[in-house]
């Protein structure tokens, strides 16, 4: 049962430490499987590991933090070749794509050259209800900015647009994020930004933005739009998630 409408749920959280697992999925990775409106079953989760080169031991966590939650997790890995001969039919066989973070970069170019990118568009277009963290966020919008090139945060501006909007991670916790988004929006690289702290996600019905939820209590959501020669950030204050029961 796919989601009633294009549904994205972009984020910088997702993940947890738990007493026996390196990475549990907490609170937003349980909503995205809510907007999925999946009943009766267990839901279907596709993880994408592009960005972090399809790396093994992360997999492996991937799977770990789905059997600790009741999800069936499939990974859709692209090196050296992707591990299935019918990429978009298994997009639409399941319920919720997650992405992990990593080099948005390296995923967005690898993507395209397994015609991904056009993939994705069309199982969004479905009701797959397409989320991830980090560079599982931005790939959804124009751009952002990212460390894919080295330690110094440069803007990312050919993402998939699926969302018309800029896109900023780690507000609270990456000092070099807020101001460069900012320059990005003030100077025309970006259109308007749409950017998360830690722990918070952001939900959009097609392409507009509906709410604001996070697994941490405290954190907000903000608005970066052009004013005059410089911006005006608004914060949106998250509704809070239950929290997960492991």
């Amino acid at each position: 049962m796919p989601a009633s409408q294009p549904t994205v749920l972009a984020t910088s959280g997702g993940h947890r430490a738990g007493p026996r697992a390196r990475v549990l999925f907490d609170s937003l990775v349980h909503h995205a499987v809510d907007l999925s409106g999946v009943d009766g079953r267990r839901p279907r989760i596709l993880y994408l590991g592009t960005a972090v080169g399809d790396a093994e031991h992360v997999t492996a966590r991937m799977h770990e933090a789905a059997r600790v939650a009741g999800f069936d997790l499939t990974p859709l890995h692209l090196f050296p070749m992707p591990n299935v001969d019918d990429v978009e039919g298994t997009l639409l066989d399941h319920d919720v794509v997650w992405v992990m973070g990593g080099s948005v970069a390296n995923l967005l170019a690898v993507w395209r050259v397994h015609g991904l990118d056009r993939a994705l568009r069309r199982a969004w277009q479905a009701g797959v209800v397409l989320s991830g963290v980090s560079a599982g966020s931005i790939c959804w919008f124009e751009g952002g900015a990212t460390d894919s090139y080295g330690p110094d945060l440069r803007p990312v501006v050919d993402a998939l647009g699926f969302l018309p909007y800029g896109n900023g991670v780690h507000y609270d916790s990456d000092p070099g994020r807020r101001p460069l988004i900012h320059r990005m929006v003030a100077d025309g690289t970006l259109p308007t930004a749409h950017c998360t702290d830690d722990g918070v996600g952001l939900i959009y019905h097609g392409t507009r933005l509906v709410e604001a939820v996070t697994e941490s209590a405290g954190k907000g959501a903000y608005v970066v739009t052009c004013e005059g020669d410089g911006v005006r950030e608004e914060r949106l204050e998250p509704r809070l998630l239950p929290p997960t029961r492991y």
